[in-house]
């Protein structure tokens, strides 16, 4: 191909910072995944496990497998949901807000460079590509399904 395609830009990136956030991750004897779990739990009133999946993008059965291993690690613990009897919250215990917060420099740090090294301007574009993107598929714009049969 003589043109880079803005897929191939965007995965080329993404598995790039995802191998650095893991390189950095080991240091904590973690792994990116269980950061961004960490990150994504409401570290004052804890997190519905039902909304987890959808803000994180992640299908049920893998974040249920990501939740199992932290809980055995001690950094959340599942208490029921006061407003909803059957739904559970899922909490970080003093030892996940600890890792939560490795998790967080972490993220900052590499946003804090990435400033550093990219104009403002340039980094608004950016955004604005990326939500113009995700608008997009989000609206079905890109690949629209067939509903009549050939």
């Amino acid at each position: 191909m003589k043109e880079i395609t803005i897929d191939y830009a965007l995965r080329a990136t993404w598995q790039a910072v995802a191998r650095m956030y893991n390189e950095e991750a080991k240091q904590f004897e973690s792994t990116m995944a269980v950061g961004f779990t960490l990150l994504s739990i409401d570290p004052k009133t804890g997190t519905p496990s039902t909304a987890l999946g959808p803000k994180m993008g992640m299908e049920a059965t893998s974040l249920s497998r990501i939740l199992k291993s932290i809980e055995e690690k001690g950094l959340i613990e599942r208490k029921p949901n006061p407003a909803d009897g059957r739904g559970v919250l899922i909490h970080l215990t003093d030892f996940g807000l600890e890792k939560r917060k490795d998790s967080k420099d972490v993220v900052m740090r590499f946003n804090e460079i990435v400033k550093q090294a990219v104009e403002a301007e340039k980094l608004q574009h950016f955004f604005e590509v990326t939500e113009t993107i995700n608008k997009l598929i989000a609206d079905k714009k890109i690949y629209v399904k067939n509903t009549t049969n050939h």
